[in-house]
């Protein structure tokens, strides 16, 4: 199974990341790709499942299915796209006086099989994942402070 995880630490409390984290309405403006809500749930995030579409040539539709949650922690996701099936986390955890320090994982497997694809996943998939990552916390980090400048 491959792996990516990003760190970053902005401004802001935990529960004030939290809070914009599952606000699905703002995820166009931060998650990567993100498109738009097909589905969602009643107790998401805390249980249940979420669909959403990617925009073109992204990841199609995707399924998330809630498999942990812990309020001030994070979340635990099992996800599905047409290309992969794996589990994303999301880690919230206080970095000092006014700061929040959020960790983004994903690991995945792909759903197709073929001579190269290990290579393949390893140095093109694995790089593009991280760099989605990075771009949906780098976003996230901008929402988050223009959310407390409000």
């Amino acid at each position: 199974m491959a792996r990516a995880r990003v760190t970053t630490e902005t401004g802001g409390r935990l529960s004030e990341a939290e809070a914009l984290w599952y606000d699905t309405s703002r995820w166009p403006t931060f998650i990567d790709g993100f498109a738009h809500l097909q589905s969602i749930e009643a107790g998401w995030p805390r249980e249940g499942r979420l669909v959403w579409d990617s925009r073109p040539d992204g990841r199609g539709r995707v399924v998330e299915t809630v498999v942990r949650y812990a309020a001030g922690d994070g979340q635990d996701i099992d996800f599905e796209d047409e290309k992969s099936t794996g589990t994303q986390s999301i880690r919230f955890e206080p970095a000092g006086e006014g700061a929040v320090r959020i960790t983004l994982e994903q690991r995945w497997s792909l759903k197709a099989s073929y001579p190269g694809s290990v290579l393949v996943d390893a140095t093109f998939i694995r790089r593009a994942v991280r760099d989605s990552l990075m771009r949906t916390l780098r976003r996230f980090a901008i929402e988050l402070r223009a959310e407390r400048e409000l």
